[in-house]
């Protein structure tokens, strides 16, 4: 039975939130950092799985993390809240959203010419 929950980490006031199987193992996980909630992470184990196999789990990573590699019952130290399905659902969405516009909307880096800037209206 799938089972969804947050977590709230004090110390980098970052909010995990999960989707567990039943098993406890954590399919699919966001992380939203700061008072403003800033996406840092929403990761799928089945998209990480596909990325490892297919060569971009380092592309994977870099733009949606990773989630959790042991399952609920051996963490330590946390204490769970529990999520319904849309509330995960919608989180999921937004930090998904927010994290593919904030890579396609960073800026480019400026072309290199060999000349200073200053010397360009020359």
């Amino acid at each position: 039975m799938t089972t969804w929950i947050r977590c709230h980490w004090k110390e980098e006031d970052v909010w995990f939130f999960f989707e567990l199987d039943g098993n406890g193992q954590v399919t699919r996980q966001i992380e939203l950092q700061g008072p403003e909630l800033i996406p840092i992470a929403a990761a799928s184990l089945a998209e990480w799985l596909e990325a490892q196999a297919t060569g971009r789990l380092a592309d994977y990573e870099s733009e949606f993390g990773l989630t959790a590699q042991i399952p609920i019952s051996e963490w330590q130290g946390h204490s769970p809240e529990a999520l319904t399905p849309m509330a995960f659902e919608d989180a999921w969405v937004a930090a998904r959203r927010d994290i593919v516009l904030r890579r396609t909307s960073l800026p480019m880096a400026p072309e290199r010419s060999g000349r200073r800037s200053s010397e360009s209206s020359l």
